[in-house]
């Protein structure tokens, strides 16, 4: 997953699953996704890196296009440096 923002590249590195705060309400991104391109509202973008550990990044908008196990992410940013992580 690559996720960029007018400052920058903010996060690149391999995910095993990430949900979105999609325009039309959050949706989840798996391996072997069907392609799409969607909006995105104001909100985290939460991303799982490995097993039991998540990062999240605040958003103000913008759109996530998946084709062919490749995500890709612009974003307008909203804290975007502030990037959280949780295990669970």
């Amino acid at each position: 997953m690559t996720v960029l923002s007018p400052q920058g590249t903010v996060y690149e590195g391999r995910i095993l699953s990430v949900v979105f705060p999609g325009a039309a309400g959050s949706f989840a991104v798996l391996p072997s996704h069907a392609p799409i391109i969607a909006a995105l509202k104001s909100g985290a973008v939460t991303y799982c890196t490995e097993p039991g550990r998540q990062q999240a990044v605040s958003v103000r908008s913008g759109f996530v296009e998946v084709n062919n196990n490749r995500l890709t992410v612009c974003v307008e940013e909203n804290n975007v440096a502030e990037q959280h992580e949780k295990k669970s």
